[in-house]
């Protein structure tokens, strides 16, 4: 039986089964998603959704769904699922579901009468194809099937409506046929592997509604064109093959190209598996980017997201090499000492005061996780670490800059920089201008590991240039965050000003490998921590005891923005307060982390199967929100393992 399966009475029941999604991506950024029951929820959902960079950097969906029906006896029974106004659905073939499983690809069967009928999906790992493979399983009489494409030809991040401008022609390709709905477009090529009847028959299907995006504030309706449709006569125990990608190919190879694809999955068939399946998907190459994507199925990529993500998406499967092309990538997109942290109109935006300082954090995984030696970091990246602290020293962008008593300061007005981002009506919600605590632990970690790695290379001029600057951080460090009289730690610190509210940044302070404080401070950070932020799916970004906290990250857009923070659980944070606690609490603290670990196998049956979501609720049962796989969400389960399997090694 598969690791992850679904029956019947889940399938045919839609509340359960849409909130079940499928999500295969590609090196290219492209992807393919659905809910398990073939109804797209969001209008990020779709079957081919591939980047058009000469458009802009966002991917479009191309085709949004494609319907199977089945003709026995001139009766059809139609298995494609969508919703219109007043939630009706239409069709309704869901009520023909049997049967889900995962693996070694997604599988669904279909049962209507005699005809049973099973549809495998996956996506080409090198290029934008999407390839499904149909088998008439059973069967007593004449059976057809026909297949109808459903085309969007729009960004993700929009919709569409029926307009004049749409070109609904098409061109005759080998078993198959080409739409271009709008100029500018790659043209997408479906094909079969048997030869197939094309009827053209060009229609608007109006009012598509996408349940997901009325739930958080958003249009939520769209006209979608379906040109035409396919009849193949299938023999019982006969399987075809479907094609839809950006190019056309020979149809005599979709079967090899179908099974060799299959070989280079990792099986999910267990937890970890499903983990290493899932980090496989966030990296991104090509001729001129290697790239880490913060999620799916909206997110691009994020350079904070990316440093922080990447030892365990990479280094926790010994991929070294795409570790190394990813941070050139990053390192060559740099501005000063900063790094871009997103794109937005085809520009890259700066504002991310902590992303420099984590990527001293990365390097020390690198040396941690792939047993690198220091002398060939210093050698490799001397240059940017020695660009980043003497930009952070002297000054850079949005008012970061070294303070004489060593501690960094911050911001400016508008503009959050930490991983507190979110802004609404022009203003940070959680603003955290000043002396943040994280970002000052991050930097006495970056500036003891440089001169770690200086040492270990002999550079003297960088040690005398730098050997006074930690004692200076760590005396200011604690008498500006530590308040031994509350017994608590300063989240952020402004104009004298201390912020006291309880949130996870202070941990940092105890997890990085350098950390200011003593370990009696630290011990009691993680008591704080433990008992008001830990979950089962990670730390809530405050504290329940705070008048401000939301446990719920539901709503419309504002009511989202403001919540995100503010008591929102965060699965990334996870692997940090495991370091930390097995540092203060040794083999003893070893229960809590694999019973930590253990607790997320659970949603790899939920939302995103295999994989981790952005965020959970900050309130029991922690239903999962955001994006249905989140890199640094699968990367910190997966460095939790790692730390867990070092651990157990290191105490043998």
């Amino acid at each position: 039986m598969s690791y992850i399966s679904f029956e019947k009475s889940q399938l045919v029941n839609l509340e359960f089964a849409l909130k079940h999604e499928l999500l295969r991506s590609n090196r290219s950024g492209g992807y393919s998603s659905t809910s398990i029951a073939g109804c797209n929820t969001r209008k990020y959902h779709g079957l081919l959704v591939v980047p058009q960079p000469w458009l802009d950097q966002d991917n479009h969906v191309l085709l949004s769904a494609l319907d199977e029906t089945i003709i026995q006896h001139d009766e059809a029974f139609n298995f494609g699922v969508r919703m219109y106004p007043n939630g009706h659905f239409e069709p309704r073939g869901h009520k023909y579901l049997r049967e889900f499983t995962a693996e070694p690809i997604p599988k669904i069967t279909y049962r209507v009468g005699g005809v049973v009928l099973s549809k495998e999906m996956l996506f080409a790992e090198n290029e934008s194809r999407v390839l499904i493979r149909y088998t008439l399983l059973d069967a007593h009489s004449k059976t057809t099937l026909r297949l109808k494409p459903f085309l969007a030809f729009r960004n993700v991040h929009e919709l569409t409506r029926a307009n004049y401008d749409a070109n609904t022609k098409y061109t005759p390709l080998a078993n198959g046929a080409c739409w271009q709905m709008y100029s500018g477009y790659s043209p997408l090529h479906f094909q079969l592997s048997k030869k197939a009847d094309y009827i053209h028959v060009p229609d608007w299907y109006y009012n598509v509604e996408y349940i997901r995006e009325k739930e958080r504030g958003f249009p939520y309706q769209e006209d979608l064109f379906a040109p035409g449709f396919f009849d193949i006569q299938l023999k019982k125990g006969e399987s075809i093959l479907v094609s839809a990608g950006l190019e056309e190919k020979d149809p005599t190879q979709f079967k090899r190209q179908f099974n060799a694809e299959i070989k280079k999955r990792v099986p999910r068939d267990n937890f970890e598996n499903c983990l290493i399946n899932a980090a496989e998907q966030f990296i991104v190459k090509s001729a001129n980017k290697n790239a880490l994507m913060a999620g799916f199925p909206w997110f691009g990529t994020w350079g904070r997201d990316t440093f922080i993500a990447l030892p365990g998406i990479t280094l926790s499967r010994n991929d070294e090499s795409g570790f190394k092309a990813v941070i050139d990538t990053m390192i060559a997109g740099m501005n000063g000492p900063l790094f871009p942290n997103f794109n937005r109109r085809n520009e890259a935006k700066y504002a991310a005061a902590d992303a420099p300082l984590w990527f001293f954090w990365t390097l020390q995984q690198y040396i941690l996780m792939a047993g690198k030696d220091k002398t060939s970091i210093w050698k490799l990246y001397k240059k940017t670490l020695i660009t980043i602290l003497d930009g952070y020293r002297a000054g850079t962008a949005y008012n970061i800059h070294m303070q004489d008593d060593g501690l960094i300061y911050a911001g400016e007005a508008g503009v959050a920089l930490t991983w507190m981002d979110v802004v609404s009506d022009g203003k940070p919600v959680s603003p955290r201008t000043g002396l943040a605590i994280e970002i000052n632990a991050l930097w006495y970690n970056a500036v003891c590991f440089a001169l770690e790695l200086a040492e270990a290379a002999g550079d003297r001029s960088f040690i005398k240039s730098w050997k006074s600057i930690p004692d200076t951080i760590k005396n200011t460090f604690v008498t500006t965050f530590w308040d031994a009289e509350r017994q608590s730690a300063a989240d952020v610190v402004f104009e004298d000003k201390k912020d006291f509210t309880v949130r996870p940044n202070m941990l940092f302070a105890v997890s990085l490998p350098y950390s200011p404080l003593e370990d009696e401070v630290k011990a009691k950070i993680l008591k704080t921590v433990k008992s008001e932020l830990l979950t089962e799916r990670g730390l809530r970004s405050l504290s329940p005891k705070n008048p401000n906290y939301k446990g719920l990250l539901v709503g419309n857009q504002k009511d989202r923005d403001m919540a995100y923070h503010q008591g929102t659980v965060f699965p990334w944070l996870i692997d940090h307060f495991a370091e930390a606690w097995l540092k203060i609490h040794g083999k003893g603290g070893l229960t809590l982390i694999e019973e930590i670990y253990h607790n997320f196998e659970a949603v790899m049956f939920e939302a995103g199967i295999g994989a981790v979501s952005e965020v959970y609720d900050g309130d029991p049962p922690h239903e999962s929100r955001g994006a249905i796989s989140q890199a640094w969400s699968v990367a910190a389960i997966l460095r939790l393992k790692f730390l867990l399997k070092q651990y157990d090694q290191n105490t043998k």
